[in-house]
């Protein structure tokens, strides 16, 4: 380990973590009754703020791209980039929305089009309903979320490179608040990184879910903790030596193999599913969700007394807002060397084009099964789960005995690279001493840790518990996560007024 442990930000993180699992398992039905409560009464009384706040980002992230600081580098005229652009591309849409984007645009648009809002009007499985969800998987999975994370983690970015800030969370906030903000660094860290931590635990659990359904496709028997145990087992052995290698052979690496099965599994979806159908489909509802772009961004369902947006939308933001400070600490780690527009490209618009075409694809595809080939898609989602509506759409492609191993794989890949990376930034912000000229390398000892806190922890949960208590720990950092990324934006703002403090010439950290 290349520098010493970060008491105040490992140990809180560690021992709430525990706890919430141990109180979870003795009562589970009190703990989701709290959990569930404290989430209800945040998007109660935030559900504007998250709304609005995931908007503002959107349009500060336009107004920053064609701002003057859109040409000043990061890390200094003479920073020379750690990756290339192709493989930084792929280690960002790695990182963020993929694992997400691969089941999800598949099941979700099947929830919207069999039922929308009640306050719409608009009548389930019709016309309008296949236009409403194609529309909102739009606003769910491209230019806000992408913005949520990237909008924190050029910030981070500058602050670390061209400031010379701590890499740290509170770095975001010293032009803000000044260097007095150091104080508290180790409680904004620990508890950034406890909601990422749930929210990484939450996902291996769903994961494995997903991976060991897709394993009894082959294999017989139903899906026992045993065999659970095994497939996260894999996982976390996996995207701990991709992350110890480090971030020029396994992160790298795994990444762009990603990327390009994903490029080629949407190809194929692309030729082989119903292509005219998806092409009108996904330009009519393009038009929609452009149209109609802030009346969704703001709905909050109070004027029709209408709870929809709890369930997704808001509670879409929160997740995002929940991760996005550490994962901008990754994100904005592997930025060195580009400009300020270069980052916004490769973090947001190039990303947010991927995923709008994803879904025009599969998203396209499953409508057009569930209402013109009469595949009951939606039957599957509700009777065996968001993970199985996925095989089924390829068990009704040609090549079906081809594609559905190769998608497991797919499955499995997308999973060990977006948790390798939160890794790294997990053993960073865990790791005292790391300074913008040093390799940003925590070490083995501390990844392999928290690799397998969060493989133990997911394989509890998900194997004995459920994972929907996790998710509610993991979705209640939304709020505090939210607060600390809108104070920080105050930094872009400064620095819109005085580009000069980009410039200043390199000082050694305090």
């Amino acid at each position: 380990m290349q520098g010493s442990l970060r008491h105040g930000v490992f140990w809180p993180t560690f021992i709430i973590l525990m706890s919430a699992v141990v109180a979870s398992y003795v009562d589970l039905d009190a703990f989701l009754s709290v959990t569930k409560e404290l989430n209800s009464e945040i998007l109660d009384h935030f559900s504007w703020l998250f709304s609005l706040g995931s908007l503002y980002l959107v349009i500060l992230a336009v107004i920053v791209y064609f701002s003057p600081i859109g040409r000043i580098r990061i890390g200094g005229e003479g920073a020379t980039p750690l990756l290339s652009r192709l493989r930084w591309f792929s280690i960002t849409l790695c990182t963020t929305l993929a694992v997400g984007v691969l089941f999800w645009t598949t099941a979700e648009p099947l929830y919207h089009f069999m039922g929308p809002p009640g306050s719409s009007g608009i009548e389930a499985g019709s016309g309008d309903a296949m236009l409403f969800a194609m529309s909102t998987m739009f606003l769910h999975w491209t230019i806000t979320p992408y913005a949520i994370y990237a909008v924190p983690a050029l910030i981070f970015a500058l602050a670390f490179y061209n400031r010379r800030q701590r890499f740290s969370i509170s770095s975001m906030l010293e032009p803000l608040v000044g260097p007095r903000i150091q104080r508290f660094s180790g409680l904004i860290d620990a508890l950034a990184l406890y909601s990422l931590v749930a929210g990484m635990a939450s996902t291996l659990g769903t994961g494995a879910l997903t991976l060991a359904g897709g394993v009894g496709q082959y294999l017989p028997g139903d899906t026992s903790p045993l065999r659970l145990g095994v497939v996260v087992s894999i996982v976390v052995v996996t995207f701990v030596i991709s992350a110890a290698s480090g971030l020029k052979k396994g992160i790298a690496r795994l990444s762009a193999l990603n990327a390009w099965l994903l490029l080629a599994l949407g190809l194929f979806v692309f030729i082989a599913g119903p292509t005219v159908f998806i092409l009108q489909l996904g330009t009519e509802s393009l038009g929609v969700y452009l149209d109609d772009f802030f009346a969704k961004s703001l709905f909050t369902g109070a004027a029709g007394q209408d709870n929809w947006p709890y369930g997704w939308s808001i509670f879409y933001w929160a997740i995002w807002f929940a991760w996005a400070p550490v994962s901008a600490l990754f994100l904005g780690k592997i930025s060195r060397g580009y400009t300020v527009r270069e980052f916004l490209r490769i973090n947001l618009l190039f990303p947010a084009a991927f995923s709008g075409t994803w879904i025009i694809i599969f998203s396209g595809t499953a409508l057009y099964l569930q209402r013109e080939a009469g595949v009951d898609l939606y039957a599957v989602l509700n009777d065996q789960g968001v993970e199985h509506v996925l095989y089924t759409v390829f068990g009704e492609l040609p090549l079906s005995g081809l594609w559905v191993p190769l998608l497991l794989f797919i499955a499995y890949i997308s999973y060990v690279t977006a948790a390798d990376s939160n890794t790294d930034a997990i053993g960073n912000l865990c790791t005292r001493g790391l300074t913008a000229d040093s390799d940003l390398n925590a070490g083995l000892k501390m990844k392999v840790l928290w690799g397998a806190i969060v493989g133990i922890v997911s394989w509890v949960m998900v194997s004995f518990i459920g994972v929907d208590g996790v998710k509610m720990l993991s979705n209640l950092g939304g709020l505090p996560a939210m607060l600390i990324i809108l104070l920080a934006t105050s930094a872009l703002w400064i620095w819109l007024r005085h580009p000069e403090r980009l410039q200043l010439p390199p000082s050694k950290p305090k």
